[in-house]
């Protein structure tokens, strides 16, 4: 499977002996982990193997997924460690002005005076807004804040953004 994919969660441990897997979310939709939902699991130097919920529930923090088959613990202790991922058909339409960190990493990003600062390389989100690390040419990091008094304009399909500098932000 060539198809770009996207983690969702991690799973952690198995939960019980009837084949439940402990997972650390890490999507905002928990919608993802609905019965009848069709998840890829993940290991390093393997094929993605599909697999279907058929059981969802919370509990202390943690999702807890059945997987359809999969009824005993020995069917799923080795999942341990592997990444729970999604095909990029599968993602979420997001409203208008809200993007996908996959489609804001990559981009080049301009001062609205037409100078190039760089690429955004890795997006933190520390809090109230994410912040956006541009890696310049000469290897000179800037943090650009995700705020609509920076943010002018994105543009994903020419993976371009322009800002507006608040003082000091690129010293």
């Amino acid at each position: 499977m060539e198809e770009k994919m996207f983690s969702i969660g991690k799973i952690i441990n198995t939960h019980g002996i009837h084949g439940e897997v402990r997972v650390f979310r890490i999507t905002d939709f928990s919608e993802r982990f609905e019965v009848g939902n069709t998840v890829y699991l993940v290991r390093k130097s393997e094929s993605p193997r599909e697999l279907i919920i058929d059981g969802h529930r919370t509990h202390k923090g943690y999702d807890l997924i059945h997987f359809e088959g999969l009824n005993h613990i020995r069917d799923v202790e080795s999942f341990k460690g592997a990444y729970l991922k999604i095909t990029e058909d599968q993602l979420t339409e997001l409203e208008d002005g809200s993007y996908y960190y996959y489609e804001i990493i990559g981009c080049a990003m301009y001062t609205d005076e037409g100078k190039k600062i760089g690429r955004v390389t890795e997006i933190l989100s520390p809090g109230a807004n994410d912040v956006w690390i541009v890696r310049a040419d000469s290897g000179e990091e800037h943090l650009i804040p995700y705020i609509t008094d920076v943010v002018k304009h994105i543009d994903v399909n020419s993976k371009k953004i322009i800002i507006h500098p608040m003082e000091g932000l690129l010293d």
